[in-house]
């Protein structure tokens, strides 16, 4: 991003003027005690020429929002007049502009403020100035407030020397223009944001005529349909229709959640079509003609990991279910209904935060579809009999036997060398298990039974049928 920064600094335009008080001096507003009438009239010229040069600043800052400047060229502006890295960062820490030398702006991201995903820990740096390690001096955070209440923050990095007064008091000045920048953003993006979420809707239901038509609306929309794709869709753990959270802690969090999406897929590929919708992100990722899924999900983990963060930053768990590839638009749609499969189905087997892959599903596939899970329960319990239950101290690792002993077809002494077991140890805990289950080494539909039995007992939250398609 540090190029980013260097444009938007070269194109921002700010007013010259009197110089600022040196920051050796007192604070800008603060008469110093014992003055004389030549001192104090001094001071008071001084401060005359720091407030006019602060309303000229201020207009400077408000001229780049209004000629359409972005937040990186508000950044650029504020870091030549103060000498500093400038960053405006989301409530939750995640750098969306920032400007200054490309050197000081990498240093100043490898501090302890940010966390190995480049996220600035909001969580751990406090509102005001702050004492930094190494050589960097000092930081200072402020708030930017909107009409809808705090939009981010603003942070300036100072490698060489304590910003004063001024500097903070500008940097101030500056987060009060942010907020206008970004609710102009929010106001473009709002209504951006409608066409493209029809649109992906429209594709994921099947409903977008031919290719070149969609190829062409995509692309009006500064989205690209590749020819090889991947559906992956992210969905929150907390099921937000039964949350004791109000509707618009429910809506803040769902927002924070796809806009968190939205960079890091725009990071990876700006064109790449993501959006947000009512309980689920979904995104359409590009992917390289020889990409095997072994590359496909590495890639979403790493977005996954970009998301989530390092912790803090008040992010709910989500797990992602990433489809095959798809080489055409008319598949859309048997890709979306593969990547919900994988979310749901992943969620079950491995808990809450699963990235999960159509293929690995295998038969949780078709477990997954049967709706009873007391139906589910009672498979389970007459299949195992005792060993259903934890009841007793032994169960588990009987199961665990089993198991191996099925994945390895019966081979007794791959069986012993997986489990550590004397081959002999091995022989009697299967005449243990024949006595409880019955005749498995000999019957392939028992061993069937029992292979499917504990398939499901390995599937979690059995219960929840959690949630279907929000694009129905």
């Amino acid at each position: 991003m540090g190029s980013d920064a260097s444009a938007g600094a070269g194109t921002a335009q700010v007013a010259t003027g009197p110089p600022l008080p040196s920051e050796g001096g007192p604070a800008p507003h603060t008469v110093p005690p014992e003055l004389d009438g030549a001192q104090l009239r001094e001071f008071a010229e001084q401060l005359a020429a720091a407030l006019r040069r602060e309303e000229e600043v201020h207009g400077s800052l408000i001229s780049v929002v209004v000629a359409g400047g972005s937040l990186f060229d508000l950044c650029g502006a504020l870091a030549g007049l103060i000498d500093a890295v400038i960053m405006i960062t989301t409530t939750d820490g995640r750098v969306i502009a920032q400007a200054g030398d490309p050197e000081a702006v990498a240093a100043a991201s490898r501090t302890e403020a940010f966390d190995p995903t480049g996220r600035f820990l909001v969580e751990r740096e406090p509102v005001g100035e702050r004492s930094g390690a190494g050589d960097w001096v000092r930081r200072v955070t402020v708030r930017i407030v909107g009409g809808s209440g705090v939009e981010g923050r603003m942070v300036a990095f100072s490698s060489d020397k304590p910003m004063s007064g001024i500097d903070i008091h500008l940097l101030e000045r500056g987060a009060s223009v942010a907020a206008l920048a970004i609710a102009r953003e929010q106001a473009v993006q709002a209504v951006e944001s409608k066409y493209r979420a029809e649109f992906l809707r429209d594709a994921l239901a099947g409903r977008v005529g031919g290719s070149v038509e969609a190829i062409a609306h995509a692309d009006s929309l500064d989205w690209t349909l590749a020819d090889r794709m991947v559906v992956v869709v992210a969905e929150t753990d907390e099921d937000d229709r039964v949350s004791e959270r109000t509707a618009e802690e429910v809506r803040a969090l769902q927002e924070r959640f796809a806009r968190a999406w939205v960079r890091a897929v725009g990071a990876r590929d700006r064109r790449a079509p993501v959006m947000g919708f009512s309980q689920e992100i979904v995104a359409l990722l590009a992917l390289p003609d020889e990409a095997a899924t072994e590359r496909i999900m590495a890639t979403v983990t790493d977005l996954a990991r970009v998301v989530r963060g390092d912790g803090g930053g008040g992010r709910r768990t989500f797990s992602t279910g990433v489809s095959r590839p798809v080489t055409s638009i008319e598949n859309l749609p048997v890709a979306y209904a593969e990547a919900l499969r994988a979310v749901a189905v992943g969620r079950q087997k491995h808990g809450a935060g699963a990235i999960t892959h159509f293929d690995e599903l295998g038969i949780y596939r078709l477990l997954s579809l049967v709706p009873d899970s007391v139906e589910l329960r009672q498979f389970v319990d007459d299949a195992l009999r005792e060993l259903a239950t934890d009841d007793n101290p032994e169960n588990a690792g009987l199961r665990t036997t089993l198991s191996v002993l099925i994945d390895t077809n019966l081979n007794v002494a791959e069986a012993s060398r997986i489990l550590f077991f004397h081959y002999n140890t091995l022989r009697y805990r299967i005449a243990k298990l024949e006595r409880m289950l019955g005749p498995f080494t000999s019957d392939p539909q028992l061993r069937l039974t029992l292979a499917l039995a504990l398939k499901v007992l390995e599937m979690r939250g059995l219960s929840q049928n959690r949630r279907s398609s929000t694009l129905n």
